[in-house]
């Protein structure tokens, strides 16, 4: 099994291209059920959530031709409406055929998801609002199995009870083809919603956000083939910024946009980074001290939780004490034990990270445990004196496309063995 090792202490500097979101292209895949037409997605990262993707889609009679970043997506005549156990496991993302393939051919039998161990994110609100919407739905035998009376969903006015992304991104996918309109109230803000309502809507659907949480979807008779790039991964950039931050160094990130990054460009300044936008991107300092910054992650707009495990990392370093209280997943602290093998000073209580920064981090053998906990252990071992070997690495490969190379091209001592 691959490892990643770091001999840390390296100032980096240089600039680093991201890549195309990742949390974006995987609903923008799976709107390629509504349609009977070819569709080109652009812009495409190559990672193993993707890949993963690709393969249900594949299993379900989607054809997919890659090209360099490109994907051509062609439909076949016959489209399966089973999503099995053995693909679906492996991400949690899957359950997003769920909505097209009822709203498309009236029936789905879709194996409950997996993905990253970092809390309880049940499919209840998926199911709920696609019975609003006239579906019959029961989890049987491990599977949501799934019909619609009359092939056709209705369009409905759902509520729902809390913010969830890929709920927001099921129902809006299931309404394009409902009969009559749809409101969702409570639907989440993500910028990577927006990529996939523009291609909805370039598909010929009719989506609209009547304000911040409000999107209205009236539904029509069929849609048609799209092209489209997709949108550069915010998450990938917040990650790279720290790591400018962490290491003292000065890294340009391009294709980075500042309008989906404010609340942890915010952040970086407080912790003592400068910040400026250029041409191409976006420019990081990072400071010769770190300052201590409380933060509590939050839906977005607010700082995501995808970026905590990376900023617990920042802190462990940083001058004076500091808490970080994550509000969204209830088990994403498992970082914690590992940062700690560092030498870092991190107490967990709850839902809130006590953490006292230490001058001098060690390098360590770890344990990646999710995919955002991997990059918090490389930014870690980046800062660390020594060697880091980083163990469990399958789980960065999900998120962060070359990695090794990025960093190597900004003078980080890093490789995988």
């Amino acid at each position: 099994m691959d490892k990643i090792s770091i001999l840390g202490g390296k100032t980096l500097e240089g600039t680093i291209t991201i890549s195309g979101s990742k949390n974006a292209a995987l609903p923008i895949l799976v709107s390629s059920l509504l349609t009977r037409e070819i569709s080109n997605l652009d812009n495409v990262p190559n990672l193993l959530d993707i890949t993963t993707m690709k393969e249900l889609l594949i299993s379900l009679g989607i054809k997919i031709v890659a090209k360099e970043k490109s994907l051509f997506i062609e439909p076949s005549n016959n489209i399966s409406t089973h999503a099995d156990y053995e693909l679906v496991r492996k991400m949690r993302a899957s359950v997003l055929v769920l909505g097209p393939l009822l709203a498309r051919f009236g029936e789905a039998e879709v194996s409950l998801p997996g993905g990253c161990a970092i809390g309880s994110r049940p499919v209840d609100i998926h199911i709920n609002a696609l019975k609003k919407m006239g579906a019959k739905l029961e989890i049987k035998d491990g599977y949501i199995k799934a019909s619609v009376p009359n092939k056709k969903l209705v369009g409905a006015d759902i509520t729902f009870p809390k913010v969830s992304v890929g709920a927001t991104e099921n129902i809006i996918m299931a309404a394009c083809l409902a009969k009559g309109k749809t409101i969702i109230r409570n639907a989440a803000l993500e910028p990577e919603i927006d990529d996939l309502i523009t291609v909805l809507n370039k598909m010929g659907a009719n989506v609209y956000r009547l304000d911040s949480n409000k999107i209205e979807v009236e539904g029509v008779i069929s849609l048609k083939g799209f092209s489209h790039s997709v949108m550069p991964d915010r998450i990938e950039a917040g990650t790279y910024a720290m790591a400018a931050v962490i290491t003292a160094g000065r890294i340009e990130l391009l294709k980075a946009e500042e309008k989906y990054l404010k609340n942890v460009i915010k952040y970086l300044n407080r912790v003592g980074a400068k910040i400026e936008s250029t041409n191409n991107g976006i420019n990081i300092e990072g400071p010769k001290v770190i300052n201590n910054i409380d933060m509590k992650t939050e839906v977005y707009p607010g700082f995501p939780t995808d970026l905590q495990a990376q900023a617990m990392a920042l802190m462990s370093v940083a001058e004076g004490s500091s808490v970080i209280e994550e509000s969204i997943f209830e088990n994403r602290f498992m970082h914690i034990a590992e940062l700690v093998r560092f030498g870092a000073n991190i107490k967990n209580k709850g839902v809130k990270a006590h953490i006292v920064g230490c001058k001098v981090l060690n390098g360590a053998q770890v344990m990646a445990t999710d995919l955002r906990a991997s990059s918090s252990l490389i930014l870690a071992g980046l800062r660390a004196e020594g060697e880091t070997i980083i163990n469990r690495v399958y789980h960065l490969d999900r998120g962060y496309e070359n990695l090794e190379k990025k960093l190597s091209m900004c003078g980080a001592n890093i490789r995988r063995i």
